[in-house]
């Protein structure tokens, strides 16, 4: 594992730190392929019931390493699109994890997130954001297109009409227009995000794990199904979590009037 990205686990909770803050932690090469091992290893731990991503330093991520780009400036254009061709698809088994993964993934953004960094984002299932940060795709400055799956979040979040204006344009924009838009859930102070963070993430972890995964995969496969599709997916996740330990908990606890203490089975 590369000092690009760090990863803690505790309480339940498994935290992924993009580190390289000299860069506003712009994604490298060794970055990409630690976050493809840490999602995919975090996929399959039964102890995570929550995932927190961030960045180190005062950015969450200002997108790829551009500087690195300059090393293709010179090469013929079919160097140039089967290298970037390639580098695009290897980061695409990362991005359907954190879609796929049966627990939810938390956004923790303060400054630039921009490029693929705002694709990440909008990759994850929450976003809690600094009154700091600000927000642009960026990709039209240097002449290219998203990617990291930004050109299917983000029509889904703002409509798709706000989407070419975001896309075409480029422009940057904060933390009220992102909420607006539906792109970010919370906005605090920015010396408040990493406490603020954490209770979101704790609140998350100490939840019934299934029904939170099973919820998120209802909701992600609802703009792809018909109506007699998802609702055929709702019975049977229903019924999936009402043979869960943490279904039997929240019906007793129900009855008791008392807190619900779910285990994540």
């Amino acid at each position: 594992m590369t000092d690009h990205l760090l990863v803690t686990k505790e309480n339940g909770i498994a935290t992924i730190t993009m580190n390289r803050p000299e860069a506003r932690n712009a994604l490298s090469l060794e970055m990409r392929e630690a976050l493809f091992l840490a999602v995919t290893g975090i996929e399959t731990d039964d102890s995570i019931r929550c995932v927190v991503i961030k960045g180190a330093g005062d950015h969450f991520m200002a997108g790829g390493d551009v500087k690195s780009f300059n090393d293709f400036v010179d090469k013929t254009p079919e160097e140039r699109r089967q290298n970037f061709e390639r580098r695009i698809h290897n980061l695409h088994p990362t991005m359907f994890t954190l879609q796929r993964m049966n627990k939810p993934v938390i956004a923790s953004v303060q400054g630039a997130a921009a490029g693929f960094g705002l694709s990440l984002m909008m990759a994850c299932d929450m976003v809690i954001a600094a009154e700091d940060a600000f927000f642009t795709l960026a990709y039209i400055g240097i002449a290219t297109t998203p990617d990291g799956s930004g050109t299917y979040s983000l029509p889904r979040i703002v409509g798709l009409k706000k989407a070419m204006e975001i896309a075409m344009l480029g422009d940057r924009f904060g933390t009220e227009a992102a909420r607006e838009l539906g792109l970010i859930n919370f906005v605090v102070p920015k010396g408040d995000l990493s406490a603020e963070t954490d209770k979101l993430a704790a609140r998350l972890a100490n939840g019934p794990t299934l029904a939170l995964g099973r919820t998120k995969a209802l909701l992600n496969a609802s703009l792809g199904n018909s109506l007699e599709s998802q609702l055929s997916l709702e019975a049977q996740s229903f019924a999936a979590c009402a043979a869960s330990s943490d279904w039997v908990e929240g019906v007793k606890a129900f009855k008791e009037k008392r807190k619900p203490e779910f285990k994540g089975n």
